[in-house]
């Protein structure tokens, strides 16, 4: 078995080595613990919404070049303290999709896309040792946690440690990039230098660690072989699999958004696939850098991704308005969708003031009639 303990083994056998097959492991920001809606149907506590925000938040987008076609990378979470929680968690994605998940609670790997489950029946192999390895990383995790906490004094409390490893391959030039990181409580904690074979401490705290890891040759010429041809045979091993949903391209719906008259207009991307797009606004044809907030891609539950960039609008005449639009662009996809800056197409939810019109029609109606009562009356 291909477990946290056995990487030699797993070397012998690479056809078979699994992504959770790995002798280390990595950390989750704490507060996603709370404010993380999750949509995972096995665990309701972790989803690929969790791994992706905090991919985001230890700045491995940094790792990703953004002529990259496709990805594939395993992320490992364990937790102390937190009694609803599974003590281990990993997903493993693709193209940042999440495409099959495990914990120490179920003990299984679970298909998370309809594609991945003919790879299940197609590998059966993949999906036995993936659970073995779910069951071992356990004991794994926790062992490193204690040591963590010594060394960080830090024996109470919510600790999460969390790792992500993978690789990023561009089917269009054959090259591709591993990378394999660990976070601490939601920060940096150790990088892999896959050029030099060695690790980087981004915290004082993970020196010691750093310096017994670079003396691990063996181990980190393993981790070599590893992110440069194993992570990328499985990661066309998938897409074979995942092809016609992988491959897609889906654009997006663009809206304009305001919560009032005065505030901050946002345009908002959704639905689109891949995750390789931008937003932005443009004032005259000229990219806007200034007086606009851009957020991140997230992903959809459906799989699709989203994206929104905010333009202040305080300083901007109603006569300028026409010279600002919002430009969506997605790599390879020739022409781009362009929404102008118009009030009559933002969608608000304030209230729109009441139509005066019917109820004084009403009202000269109704005094007109008892009007011509009154003179009937009179007459009589």
């Amino acid at each position: 078995m291909c477990g946290p303990c056995n990487v030699l083994g797993c070397v012998r056998s690479h056809s078979r080595w699994r992504l959770s097959g790995i002798c280390h492991s990595l950390l989750l920001r704490r507060e996603f613990l709370v404010e993380s809606p999750i949509q995972s149907r096995i665990s309701p506590e972790w989803s690929v919404q969790t791994v992706l925000l905090w991919r985001k938040s230890i700045n491995l987008k940094n790792l990703v070049c953004s002529t990259v076609k496709h990805s594939f990378s395993g992320i490992f979470t364990a937790s102390t303290g937190t009694s609803n929680l599974p003590e281990v968690v990993a997903v493993a994605l693709v193209n940042n999709i999440e495409a099959s998940y495990c914990d120490s609670k179920i003990e299984k790997a679970i298909p998370k896309q309809d594609w991945m489950e003919n790879l299940r029946d197609g590998e059966p192999e993949y999906w036995k040792e993936y659970a073995q390895d779910c069951a071992v990383n356990r004991l794994f995790f926790e062992e490193q946690f204690h040591i963590l906490k010594r060394r960080l004094n830090q024996t109470t409390s919510v600790h999460i440690l969390q790792k992500v490893i993978g690789c990023e391959w561009d089917d269009k030039t054959e090259t591709s990039h591993g990378y394999q990181n660990y976070g601490f409580d939601g920060e940096d904690f150790l990088v892999f230098d896959l050029k030099t074979l060695t690790w980087i401490a981004t915290k004082p705290q993970a020196v010691i660690t750093k310096h017994y890891w670079d003396r691990q040759k063996t181990t980190n010429d393993l981790w070599k072989y590893y992110l440069t041809q194993v992570c990328v045979d499985w990661l066309k091993k998938h897409l074979k699999y995942g092809r016609i949903s992988l491959m897609r391209t889906d654009l997006p719906s663009v809206s304009l958004l305001q919560k009032t008259p005065s505030s901050q207009v946002t345009c908002h991307a959704t639905g689109f696939y891949p995750d390789r797009a931008d937003l932005f606004w443009r004032k005259d044809g000229e990219e806007l850098h200034e007086d606009v907030d851009k957020g991140e891609i997230l992903p959809n539950h459906d799989g699709t991704f989203q994206m929104s960039v905010d333009l202040n609008i305080s300083s901007i005449a109603a006569e300028d308005w026409k010279k600002y639009d919002c430009v969506f662009q997605m790599s390879d996809v020739k022409d781009d969708i362009i929404t102008k800056l118009d009030k009559s197409v933002i969608r608000t939810n304030q209230k729109k003031p009441l139509d005066m019109t019917i109820p004084i029609i009403s009202t000269i109606v109704i005094s007109v009639i008892l009007l011509g009562g009154y003179i009937f009356t009179k007459k009589r």
